[in-house]
Formats: structure tokens, C-alpha cells, sequence
């Protein structure tokens, strides 16, 4: 009986992947189309195949084989059970019928649209993104910062209604499946708890709430002289960021200026190939630079699991774009170097907080000593110059992005649990609470609106600090585990092919084929850990 399920459940996935797999080809083809060009009819077409492939998803007789399958199949063959395991997961979260399904799907696209091609009207012009970061980060005028600020939450009225029809939406299906909310489910279909999560986010909020006070101190008393005003008096658009999820320029030691003038396409190109993970065939396929219409934001997309793997960025020749690129092609060469040879069911990366983690880990080098002595040529007086402010700089960054994730983590996690509340009252007690920012008198009530996540990546925000973590862990296994046998740690992860060896044997190569939490034990010889973060980034002794 056992072999008739094996041998059923092979039939079974084989059939539904010749189904599943040329319209998710499609979907992601029309996705990439929609936001590189904003045109309704690429949104239209994105919609229509989403909705396509959940009818395959919600097919109620499709999951209750699935489901007989998934219980009875042999324990001796692990890839099979894997793909089982992966697909109810999947399955699980479509079971609420396709009239619903189609509701969110039709609701979610329209709001992507508009995010995609909103641009901030300010002096009888339309902003960019781009364009508003230069004034928040640019500007000394304080009335000017405010109306720029308060232009670029826009978008949070104007989608707000929407948003929370979304929600209930949401919930309304989590809640016909046995579960609380919508986030609950989806954790817990990602492999994830709260009680894992939220204890994690409890002890970093420990560990990091003394430093961040030290911080933040520092940054308004910077921020106080620049604007030649009292600490009290410092709000929101002061900190040259539209949600403080970076730090303030407060350092004497200007990281744009390395890569002004510099072709940082080409940079990123040189940078990964030197390490063994070429990414050319990438680059031709990505999309990198503004134009009219185009979706502002940066993410990396894997078309097919067959190679097929295109970049999205907006590049500027700064150092905020260049961390941006180094990221996305850490995404891009973690999907590329998963083994062709497994299963399309597996042929995808372990969680999407483990390819967070390579990205971020690359990411850093922006900032990196080494990284900018081998890779932009900076000379070594100016490296000893700056080699304060780099580590102050990745430092804050690190700090105050961990305090707005707890903003994002808890804020979702309440928003879908009550999403009746008064919401913007939570959304600035949590930001008073983990960021020490005062909250604006007046103006609009949907300021936690305007951040694309809550609509468009939900559930996900937290996956984000997870990667941070995993990358100040990763980094630490490289330079002492992988290039320190051989005397290389000093170099640092520049111009070392065994890294990008590593990285393919140890992790990218795997696939889904084993747990996060199990791929993770085996290739860093330890769980998930928060001690390397705190000791990167704290100067914590954990011994």
C-alpha cells in the first residue's frame, strides 16, 4: 500500500506541475512587465494569470488528495515528502474559495498599480522617490522637510479604504480555514510561529535598547544643531528618512562620495564574478534604471526556476544604490545556483528569510573597509581616515532599522488582529515606543498606510530582521570558519572564490530540499542566533 501512495504521489506532482509551472512562468513574466512599465494592461494581465493559478491552488478536490497523500507518504523517500510538505503549506492558504481569492487578488493588484505609479505632487511637480530622499536628506528647512514629509504619506489616504477591505478580506479567509488572523496563517504556513518570532524580537529588543538610546541621542543632537533648533522640537521629517528606517547622515565621512562618478552596475558585475558567483546573464535581463511609470522600489525575481532571473532597481551613483545592488544579486545568485538537478518544487531557496540573509550580508559591503579598499580602490590613508565612521555608520543603520522592524512586527501583527481600531494612534505609540520619534499634531491619519508592505508583502516585514541576524551570522562563519584555515580572513569576502564555493555547496545549492532551521544547523553548525548581530553590531561579549 505504502509503494501505491509513493508511486500516486509522484503522478500527482508531476501532473500538477504541468499545470502549475508555465503559468507561474507567465505570472511572473507579466509581473516584471507591469512594474518596469506601470501600464494598466500589464497590471490587467498580471491579475488575470494570479487568479488563473489560484483556481488551480483553491481546487478543494486537488486538496483533499493532496492532503490524503501528504499523510501516507514513505518517510524513505525524503525529496518526495519535501515537495508534499511544501505544496500544503501552499495549498493551505488558498482553501477559502475562489470567488475570495479573486476578490483579494483583484483588490491587492489595483493597490499595487497605484503605489507603482503614485508619484508625491510638491511645488507643481511630481516626485520621485528618489527625489524626495534628496530633499529629506538635502534640506535644512524645516517647512519645506514638513510638506515633503507629509506629501510622501499621501498615498496612505488615498489607498487606506482599500487597504483595510484587503485586510478583512484576509482574515475573513484565514479565519474560514481555524485560524485567528491572516498573519497567524501565514507564519505558520511559512514554517514560523509567533511564539518564535515574538520571542526573538523580545530579546532583540532587549539587547539593542541601550544602545539605540545612545544612538538616538547622538542623532538628535546632531539633527538639533543642523536644524538650530531644540531636541524637543525634532519631528519625523527631520531624520532624512521617510519612516527612520535608516540613519541620518551624521558623520563627517560621506559614503556617496565613492561612488559618485563610478558605473556601479559594473562594480556590483566585478564584484560577485570575483568571488564565483557571475551574475552577466542576470544583468541582461534586469531592469535598472528610472523611467516613467516604473515600480520605485528594488526586488529581485526568478522567473522560471530555470535561470531565468531579472533585478529591478531604480540605480543612482550613490551609496544607498550601491548597497541596494549588492542585495538584489545576492538574491539573484542564490536563486541562480540552486541545483538544476533537484525537483521545480524545491529548485527555490530554503525561506525567504535565508535568502534575506545572503542579501543583506552583501548588502553591508557598501560600508565595508576591506570591501571599499579592494573593490572601489580607496586608498589605505583614507581607509584608516574613515575606518571610525564606516563601523559608526553600519553600526547606526543596523540599530535603527532593528527598531523599526519592531514598529512594522508589531504593528501588523495588532493591525491584523483588530483591524477596527484606532490605527494610527497604534501606529505612532509603537514608533514612540521602539524609535523615540514624537508623533506629528494634525495633517493625515493614514500615515501607516503609505508603507507598500502592509498592502502589497504581507506578513514579511520581519523576515527582514531575521536576515540581519542570519547575515551577521553567515559572515562570521565565512571569515572564520571557510577563509581563516587558509589565512585569508583578513582580505575579508573580496576577491575569494571559496567563498562563492561555500555559498553554493553549503547553501544555495540546497534548494528547499531541507528546513530553514535544518539547512541553517548543517551549514553553520549552529541554530539561528542573535549573538553574532549583537556581537557585530553591539560590541557584545556573549562568552
Amino acid at each position: 500500500m505504502k509503494e501505491r501512495f509513493d508511486w500516486d504521489a509522484e503522478r500527482f506532482i508531476e501532473d500538477l506541475e504541468k499545470r502549475i509551472v508555465p503559468l507561474s512562468e507567465r505570472l511572473n513574466i507579466a509581473e516584471f512587465n507591469a512594474t518596469v512599465s506601470g501600464e494598466e494592461e500589464e497590471f490587467r494581465a498580471a491579475r488575470d494569470l494570479h487568479i488563473k493559478l489560484c483556481e488551480i491552488y483553491s481546487n478543494r478536490n486537488t486538496f483533499e488528495i493532496l492532503k490524503r497523500l501528504y499523510k501516507e507518504i514513505s518517510s524513505e523517500k525524503p525529496l518526495i515528502r519535501r515537495q508534499m510538505e511544501l505544496m500544503y503549506n501552499e495549498f493551505s492558504g488558498y482553501q477559502f474559495g475562489a470567488d475570495l481569492i479573486n476578490e483579494i487578488i483583484n483588490l491587492s493588484t489595483n493597490i499595487e498599480k497605484i503605489f507603482s505609479t503614485h508619484r508625491v505632487k510638491y511645488n507643481e511637480k511630481r516626485l520621485t522617490d528618489n527625489e524626495i530622499d534628496d530633499i529629506l536628506l538635502q534640506s535644512t528647512d524645516s517647512a519645506e522637510l514638513e510638506k515633503v514629509w507629509r506629501a510622501s504619506k499621501e498615498i496612505g489616504s488615498i489607498i487606506e479604504k482599500d487597504l483595510l477591505t484587503l485586510i478583512r478580506l484576509r482574515n475573513k479567509g484565514a479565519q474560514s480555514l481555524g485560524y485567528d488572523n491572516f498573519h497567524q496563517m501565514s507564519l505558520e504556513l511559512a514554517e514560523q510561529t509567533y511564539s518564535s518570532v515574538d520571542a526573538l524580537f523580545s530579546e532583540l529588543n532587549i539587547l539593542t535598547m541601550d544602545s539605540y538610546k545612545n544612538v538616538k541621542a547622538e542623532i538628535d543632537e546632531y539633527l538639533s544643531k543642523r536644524f538650530k533648533i531644540p531636541i524637543q522640537e525634532i519631528m519625523p521629517w527631520h531624520y532624512q528618512d521617510k519612516f527612520f528606517q535608516t540613519g541620518p547622515k551624521i558623520f563627517k565621512t560621506d559614503l556617496d562620495k565613492y561612488f559618485q562618478g563610478k558605473d556601479v552596475v559594473k562594480v556590483t558585475q566585478d564584484y560577485f564574478n570575483r568571488i564565483g558567483l557571475n551574475i552577466d546573464d542576470i544583468l541582461n535581463r534586469s531592469d535598472l534604471f528610472e523611467k516613467t511609470g516604473k515600480y520605485q522600489h528594488a526586488y529581485c525575481t526568478n522567473i522560471d526556476r530555470n535561470g531565468d532571473i531579472r533585478v529591478v532597481c531604480n540605480v543612482k551613483q550613490n551609496y544607498k544604490w550601491m548597497a541596494t545592488l549588492l542585495h538584489e544579486f545576492g538574491h539573484a545568485v542564490y536563486d541562480k545556483y540552486v541545483s538544476p538537478k533537484l525537483p521545480w518544487q524545491l529548485r527555490r531557496h530554503a525561506h525567504i528569510f535565508v535568502t534575506e540573509g545572503i542579501a543583506m550580508m552583501f548588502g553591508r559591503f557598501a560600508a565595508d573597509l576591506q570591501w571599499l579598499r579592494n573593490v572601489m580602490n580607496v586608498g589605505e590613508e583614507e581607509i584608516n581616515r574613515i575606518s571610525g565612521d564606516c563601523f559608526n555608520i553600519l553600526r547606526h543603520e543596523q540599530l535603527i532599522f532593528s527598531r523599526w522592524v519592531q514598529v512594522m512586527y508589531n504593528f501588523e501583527k495588532a493591525l491584523y488582529q483588530n483591524p477596527d481600531q484606532n490605527l494610527n494612534e497604534l501606529w505612532w505609540d509603537l514608533v514612540e515606543e521602539f524609535q523615540m520619534i514624537k508623533r506629528p499634531r494634525g495633517g493625515s491619519k493614514s500615515e501607516w498606510a503609505a508603507k507598500i508592505h502592509l498592502a502589497v508583502y504581507p506578513a514579511y516585514y520581519h523576515n527582514y530582521m531575521l536576515g540581519e541576524i542570519l547575515a551577521s551570522q553567515l559572515y562570521y562563519f565565512i571569515i572564520n570558519k571557510v577563509l581563516a584555515p587558509f589565512g585569508e580572513e583578513k582580505a575579508g569576502i573580496v576577491n575569494n572564490k571559496r567563498v562563492g564555493k561555500f555559498l553554493i555547496d553549503k547553501i544555495f545549492s540546497k534548494g528547499a530540499q531541507i528546513s530553514w532551521n535544518d539547512l541553517i544547523k548543517t551549514s553553520l553548525e549552529e541554530e539561528l542566533s542573535p549573538k553574532y548581530y549583537a556581537r557585530q553590531f553591539l560590541r557584545y561579549d556573549d562568552n
